[in-house]
């Protein structure tokens, strides 16, 4: 099939790989185009504007950084929308709103394009192993015809219901993700400063009731010093207070979520923005000392 894939960053270029070794043919964009070149040397095709890329695209796809990525990739001078034909498909995999994905489905309506809403989770290491988590909004029909696809980038694949239902479910995840990367830190500064062998705790935690993803895919490059971004913190802090507006909106109190925002606010602030999600734990006193 051809596909197009607009954001060839760090989850978005292993997703193209393995569409390429699936055997379509996928045309990409990315603002940078030094960026995307991994996957052209793979046979991917560039194209200059995401408009390009869906003009010659039966399914375009898009995984940018935010809702304001997301409203240019579309609905730009030179947006997807410019250039996708009726009755193709377009998939934003983006972690944004679902108030923006409502509205992107509406327009989509008026010029008979499919759009879904499919943000992902699993970080660099689902991406690349193609067992990604895709929690997907939209019409069903539409989901169901394109499913295959996602088959090949992921293992566990869910319709939420409506345009705006994927980003609500991801909005979940996120929630649950902020428990377990605070938890995380602080467990390894304990762990630490009371003089326990690290590799022992991470593998024997491992082994029982405190045993979580974030743990096992981010604990070792920790302890490591590896703080290169499976995800970006400054991303994971955009989710974070998309959540919490979400929760507002439905007059929710989640504090321990709050919490996590302002810790991540700080990383941020503190021009670590571009680390991984598991650099938070290089903002607390004692980790590095």
């Amino acid at each position: 099939m051809q596909l197009g894939f607009i954001g060839t960053g760090v989850m978005g270029t292993a997703i193209v790989l393995n569409l390429l070794k699936a055997g379509h043919q996928v045309t990409v964009f990315n603002r940078t185009k030094a960026h995307a070149q991994k996957t052209i040397d793979a046979g991917a095709v560039w194209a200059n504007s995401p408009e390009a890329v869906a003009a010659v695209s039966e399914v375009t796809f898009s995984m940018v950084g935010f809702p304001q990525d997301v409203e240019e990739t579309y609905l730009g001078d030179h947006g997807i929308f410019k250039g996708a034909a009726a009755g193709s498909t377009v998939v934003d995999m983006t972690t944004s709103t679902p108030t923006l994905a409502e509205r992107l489905a509406h327009i989509g309506d008026e010029h008979e394009i499919h759009v879904l809403d499919a943000p992902v989770s699993g970080g660099d290491i689902g991406a690349r192993d193609a067992t990604l988590t895709v929690m997907v909004g939209g019409d069903r029909a539409t989901f169901e015809a394109i499913k295959p696809i996602f088959a090949v980038i992921g293992k566990t694949i869910n319709y939420f219901g409506t345009a705006g239902m994927g980003q609500h479910a991801k909005m979940a995840n996120q929630i649950m993700i902020a428990g377990t990367m605070t938890g995380l830190t602080e467990m390894l500064l304990y762990a630490k400063k009371a003089g326990l062998d690290m590799d022992q705790t991470l593998a024997t935690l491992a082994g029982g009731g405190a045993n979580n993803w974030s743990m096992n895919a981010y604990g070792p490059r920790i302890l490591a010093g590896d703080y290169t971004p499976g995800f970006f913190a400054k991303h994971f802090l955009k989710d974070l207070r998309i959540a919490l507006d979400e929760a507002d909106k439905m007059h929710l109190n989640l504090p321990a979520t709050r919490l996590a925002a302002d810790l991540y606010a700080a990383m941020v602030a503190a021009g670590k923005g571009d680390m991984g999600t598991q650099g938070l734990i290089t903002t607390y006193n004692g980790w590095e000392d």
